[in-house]
């Protein structure tokens, strides 16, 4: 397990613009070096963006569709093979080594921020 990371102020944390998406289409990314899958994430009046993620363990695209997800979407984008990554989707490691995504409870707006 990684330790802590530094110590930050919340003014680094307000940084962050965490928005929620629904995913509306998601593929294999067979072009990346790590297995991943290609997903587009509605952000209702913010657009539509895309990610790559390293999910393939725990996770099918056709199960993906409108899923809601956890997202930093004011990272620069990431050229990732022939794919541009548009913002970052959350997850947390289980005790396997995969990466489970961070969702809401209940469905919210879709570009809802996280406070």
């Amino acid at each position: 397990m990684k330790p802590i990371s530094p110590i930050i102020n919340f003014d680094d944390f307000s940084k962050l613009d965490l928005r929620i998406g629904t995913i509306i289409r998601a593929e294999h990314f067979a072009e990346a070096r790590k297995p991943a899958i290609k997903l587009w994430i509605d952000f209702g009046t913010l657009g539509v963006k895309k990610s790559s993620a390293q999910i393939t363990h725990r996770y099918k695209p056709e199960n993906l569709i409108n899923r809601q997800v956890i997202t930093v979407i004011n990272f620069p984008p990431k050229q990732i093979a022939n794919f541009l990554s548009e913002c970052l989707v959350l997850g947390a490691i289980n005790v396997q080594n995969e990466v489970v995504l961070l969702n809401p409870e209940f469905s919210v707006v879709k570009g809802g921020e996280v406070k």
